[in-house]
């Protein structure tokens, strides 16, 4: 398994990437009523108007929900500051969830604040990720024949005594309700 702290470049523009997790929280939600996502929104709230990279809206128990969603394509572990960011445009916006996904890892602060207020962390990494093998040597490449996706989702959370939960994240139907929880 990769390190949820050790860096991976992804061959994918910023937007690119937004639009990648835009199309996977559709495909994952998409059992769900009446959900519509958007990519590069602009909304309003009683203290300023925020840019969003992606927004999902659906209807779940009877009532609608809202889920804002940052994409960071960033070269070093994402810090507290950025998860506290997204913590506060879901306060101000009103929002029920924030998820943060990002093409590298996350620092302690940011894996200690979003344990405590709620924001869902996903990694982006290449799909070979998700090949493992037992060995004391380098990972070999996968097999051809293996199949798998192009790209590969991992959720972290910090466990209650301060370590790394890392679950593989699939993005089939009804994954959303995994994450958004």
């Amino acid at each position: 398994m990769l390190p949820p702290w050790k860096h991976t470049d992804l061959d994918i523009s910023p937007t690119e990437f937004e639009h990648l997790v835009k199309d996977w929280v559709e495909k994952a939600g998409k059992n769900l009523i009446s959900i519509d996502v958007k990519h590069n929104q602009k909304l309003e709230a009683y203290d300023s108007t925020y840019q969003i990279d992606v927004v999902a809206k659906f209807e779940a128990l009877g009532g609608d929900f809202v889920v804002l969603i940052e994409c960071k394509k960033h070269k070093s572990a994402i810090p507290r500051s950025l998860v506290q960011e997204l913590h506060d445009k879901v306060r101000s916006i009103g929002a029920h969830k924030g998820m943060l996904f990002a093409t590298t890892g996350f620092q302690s602060g940011a894996l200690q604040y979003a344990k405590a207020h709620g924001i869902a962390l996903v990694r982006i990494t290449d799909g070979n990720a998700s090949y493992e093998t037992r060995s004391t040597e380098a990972a070999p490449e996968p097999p051809a024949w293996r199949d798998l996706p192009a790209y590969m989702g991992w959720l972290l959370q910090e466990t209650d005594d301060g370590k790394v939960g890392v679950s593989a994240i699939d993005f089939r139907e009804n994954t959303i309700n995994e994450i958004t929880q």
